[in-house]
């Protein structure tokens, strides 16, 4: 694959995606503005339910969170709905977002092993990719081991991955809460302590490697104590807030010393603001999330 040919590449290889991460955090906060083109935004915002529409909307959304939040986060669905074309789309937004200063995190959700799944890393992690983001989402249901790769590749290029640990959907709960009968540990407090330990193969004091805890969850029935201070500090991209029902001025109560390094992820709530007044809802919304948190 391409590699740019500016220093971009290896300024950010040279600087951990958990650094990067808590500097945008620290100049324009945790807000992360997802772009989500459902069928129903497209038809509230006047565009067609097509490829087109999609990249209309997401290059919409680029500019309005430009200079008021410092995140977005593509669900990459809504993109690949639409096959080829989709992911033409997909690519200038991805651009645009970059282009803009913002750090992308590519909802993708990829997860299997060996050269399948370092094809995904490559997909998504290598510098000049065309689907280049900053860092993507990730499935360990076959271990954190799985991920290797990926693993490898973030560290590598100066990117970042979110694991799912403990997510907001009531079926994986199952899951996600059953024990280890030889360790004692929750699968979602397993995954949190795998990722601690990859991140601390790495010296930054805060690790390239994340996980995903959901917002309308009691965390605490997952096995996961919040009131624990990990080293190094861990990445949580916290959905679940605004449409679906978490509110913002709950996430330090809600998420204790994992609050750390909160990216505060919101989309429905906000696009549904409209183009007209989706710029505003951001910096709004970001305003408040600031207060929460402080």
């Amino acid at each position: 694959m391409p590699t740019p040919n500016d220093g971009t590449a290896a300024s950010e290889a040279a600087t951990g995606f958990g650094v990067r991460l808590a500097a945008v955090i620290a100049e324009s906060g945790s807000l992360c503005v997802g772009v989500d083109p459902h069928s129903y935004l497209l038809a509230d915002w006047g565009l067609p339910d097509d490829a087109a529409g999609a990249r209309e909307f997401g290059l919409r959304v680029v500019d309005a969170s430009a200079g008021r939040a410092g995140i977005v986060k593509p669900q990459i669905a809504f993109f690949e709905r639409f096959g080829s074309a989709g992911y033409a789309a997909l690519e200038v937004v991805l651009a645009a977002a970059r282009d803009a200063g913002l750090l992308v995190i590519g909802d993708v959700k990829r997860g299997d092993l060996g050269s399948t799944v370092e094809a995904y890393g490559e997909a998504w992690l290598t510098p000049g990719s065309s689907l280049e983001v900053d860092a993507m989402t990730a499935s360990a249901f076959q271990g954190v081991g799985s991920l290797a790769a990926p693993i490898r590749l973030a560290a590598e290029n100066g990117k970042g991955i979110f694991v799912l640990a403990a997510t907001s959907n009531p079926e994986a709960a199952r899951i996600q809460q059953a024990f280890d009968p030889d360790s004692g540990r929750t699968v979602a407090r397993a995954i949190i302590e795998d990722v601690t330990r990859e991140n601390a193969l790495i010296s930054d004091p805060i690790g390239p490697i994340g996980v995903v805890l959901g917002a309308t969850v009691q965390l605490s029935d997952f096995g996961i104590d919040t009131g624990q201070h990990l080293e190094p500090a861990l990445p949580v991209l916290a959905p679940g807030f605004g449409h679906q029902g978490a509110a913002v001025d709950d996430a330090r109560t809600l998420y204790g010393e994992l609050a750390e390094v909160l990216v505060l992820s919101e989309s429905r709530s906000l696009l549904t603001a409209g183009p007209d007044g989706l710029a505003d809802a951001i910096a709004n919304r970001a305003d408040a999330v600031r207060a929460a948190l402080a």
